[in-house]
């Protein structure tokens, strides 16, 4: 059998082992499994359409590697590549700062002049960490400000946050742009709860400038695919948008949630701004301002984020693509430099891949959160990439920050009558014409396997019963 070696990996960090991926090209590695093959027959997949790469963390050579050396489209499993990238280079103990400045002086508790924060791009930034910085900001002494509030978004190049939907649904969260100053993803979290006359919708975190209108009826009958039995509409005008809501919804459906990103990152981070202050007891008639933080301002306090040890789980399991694109941006700006851009970005992952001997040619990176067409990896290089991953100092937190099988993340619902239940790591990607999965599965015999099946077909929606197939070959094998 011809046998072809090839060196990948090795310089993943210092201490690290080096990792080698032997390709085969027999039918004893390109083949795949039966149960699989099966599944993908009777989903009219063909397997040409199909890349499949599997090892033991502690192996030098692949148990499976089929098409995996084939450019693909990895859909989100592409955040395994930009969050293993952030933790390595930046470390699990790495913490977003946001700062604030005062522009002018404090007289008993009145700031005579502007207020400024400067935004790093935390992806974290949420209502709770701005209301404790704004009362910090109040226990250091300013209770009134007479100025205007300046947000500072210099870090990121003033392109990055342009609109550019990813689809015709134009209001939904997942299709919120980067924003150096981001707060709460810019998300409004609308809960839908029926009683037994009607159907009430709420903000999670209430916006006077989201204004709801309310005309869904009371439906009866089971919840089904709750979302096909409504629509909505969103105008905006000046700083407010209007989001009204028609069709029905069943009790049965419980409490539900629709994410929407009606309003755009400044006018969000101003209603947050103008709402938290004023509940803090705090005065304020400005407006705002985006501009660079003036010569002139004084720090008055920094605040940090949750290290991104923990970040990264709120980006893998629940697959959160704003946060893994202010991720490539937050590498962008430490190791290209400010202002952060996609390109320069997509330059730090593929400068990565380089320094750990992975040789990605193949590798196109758009935004880093693969909610992308043109991104590109090989489950080769995705696995490859996984073994080293396992054997570095960082294992732990990129482990833990992946869905666990049948019990939560984007995978909670699936094999939970499986022998394989709990036992594996694993980060899920869809679009259309696309489906992937990758990560790790602990097996029968208590070994560590890497997994990668990376689906390209117009039928790719149907391989979710080959993927399973999959998990429960490599966790039985």
């Amino acid at each position: 059998m011809k046998k072809t070696l090839r060196l990948c990996c090795k310089k993943w960090l210092p201490g690290f082992v080096s990792v080698v991926i032997m390709i085969i090209s027999g039918t004893a590695f390109a083949e795949l499994p039966a149960p699989v093959a099966d599944a993908l027959k009777r989903a009219g997949i063909a397997q040409t359409a199909v890349a499949v790469y599997v090892q033991a963390v502690d192996s030098t050579a692949p148990t499976i590697n089929h098409n995996a050396a084939k450019s693909t489209n990895p859909a989100s499993v592409m955040k395994l590549v930009t969050t293993t990238a952030a933790l390595d280079w930046l470390t699990p103990a790495y913490r977003w700062k946001t700062e604030v400045y005062k522009d002018g002086n404090v007289n008993n508790g009145v700031l005579q002049g502007n207020l400024v924060i400067k935004g790093y791009g935390d992806p974290s930034f949420k209502a709770q960490e701005f209301w404790r910085m704004l009362m910090s900001l109040q226990q250091a002494g300013i209770k009134q400000i007479t100025g205007d509030l300046i947000i500072d978004k210099t870090v990121f190049a003033k392109s990055v946050g342009d609109r550019h939907t990813f689809d015709e649904e134009t209001w939904r969260a997942y299709n919120a742009e980067p924003s150096a100053f981001l707060v709460n993803g810019r998300n409004t979290s609308f809960k839908f709860m029926a009683t037994d006359i009607k159907v009430n919708i709420s903000q999670e975190f209430e916006l006077p400038e989201v204004q709801v209108i309310n005309n869904v009826k009371l439906r009866v009958g089971g919840c089904g695919e709750w979302r096909s039995n409504f629509g909505y509409t969103v105008k905006t005008q000046s700083n407010k948008a209007i989001v009204t809501f028609n069709g029905t919804f069943s009790a049965d459906c419980g409490e539900r949630y629709l994410e929407l990103s009606v309003l755009d990152d400044e006018q969000y981070a101003f209603a947050t701004f103008k709402k938290l202050w004023t509940e803090l007891g705090g005065k304020f008639n400005g407006t705002l301002k985006i501009q660079a933080t003036p010569s002139s301002a004084v720090k008055v306090l920094e605040q940090l984020s949750e290290p991104l040890g923990y970040v990264v789980r709120d980006i893998n399991k629940w697959s959160n693509n704003l946060m893994a694109r202010q991720l490539l941006l937050t590498l962008a700006s430490e190791k290209q430099g400010v202002p952060a851009t996609e390109a320069k970005g997509a330059q730090a992952l593929k400068d990565w891949m380089a320094a750990k001997d992975i040789d990605a040619k193949e590798l196109v990176v758009e935004n880093g959160s693969g909610l992308s067409r043109s991104e590109r990896i090989t489950a080769e290089h995705l696995g490859g990439l996984l073994v080293g991953a396992y054997n570095s100092p960082i294992m732990p937190e990129l482990m833990a920050s992946l869905p666990i099988l049948a019990l939560d993340g984007t995978i909670k619902k699936r094999l939970n009558d499986s022998a394989a239940q709990g036992r594996a790591h694993l980060k899920t990607g869809s679009l259309d014409g696309v489906s992937a999965i990758a990560g790790y599965v602990l097996d029968a015999k208590n070994r560590r396997q890497v997994m990668v099946m990376i689906v390209n077909h117009a039928n790719a929606a149907a391989s979710k019963n080959a993927q399973d197939a999959l998990i429960e070959w490599v966790y039985a094998h």
